[in-house]
């Protein structure tokens, strides 16, 4: 089995990207996984892009199953035109660079993937809550668990923009 040298990520971070794209490295996100000089970065303390594969293929799969998720029309209508394979690849780069790896996200800004899913506050906090269950099935540190979530909440204002109704 593969370990996680900490315990590990994303969003991906990100991934809670439902259109055919994630989000752009913010001034806010680089300030946020800025690290003081000679400290491993946090892509590092995660073992790399290999490991961050397979915690966001965990992660992808729950959402694909998640049923607050799936009552929403317009997320459900999005999984149905992207394939989960395209989503893991740019959520797998994304979480790479904004943690510090070498990989380049191409995708689309959060802004742009998400306006036409109207996504809730309780629809984000239920794909946080899978996000956490996959950093505690890979047996992610508290400290890592943390930054990522730290990332990930940098893209809440362009990601939920509806309210309770719909």
């Amino acid at each position: 089995m593969l370990r996680l040298r900490v315990s590990f990520v994303s969003s991906l971070l990100l991934a809670f990207l439902f259109g055919s794209g994630a989000a752009i490295l913010t001034a806010q996100t680089a300030q946020t996984v800025a690290k003081p000089a000679g400290a491993p970065s946090l892509y590092d303390r995660l073992g790399g892009v290999y490991p961050i594969a397979m915690v966001v293929d965990d992660f992808i799969e729950r959402l694909l199953v998640n049923d607050t998720l799936n009552a929403n029309p317009a997320i459900a209508e999005a999984r149905a035109r992207v394939p989960a394979a395209g989503l893991k690849f740019h959520v797998t780069t994304l979480v790479c660079q904004v943690t510090g790896g070498p990989c380049t996200y191409v995708g689309r800004t959060m802004k742009t993937s998400h306006a036409h899913l109207h996504i809730t506050e309780r629809e984000w906090q239920s794909m946080l809550a899978d996000f956490r269950k996959t950093l505690d099935k890979y047996k992610v540190g508290r400290v890592e668990q943390d930054e990522l979530v730290a990332i990930v909440e940098t893209t809440k204002p362009d990601i939920v923009t509806a309210s309770g109704g719909r």
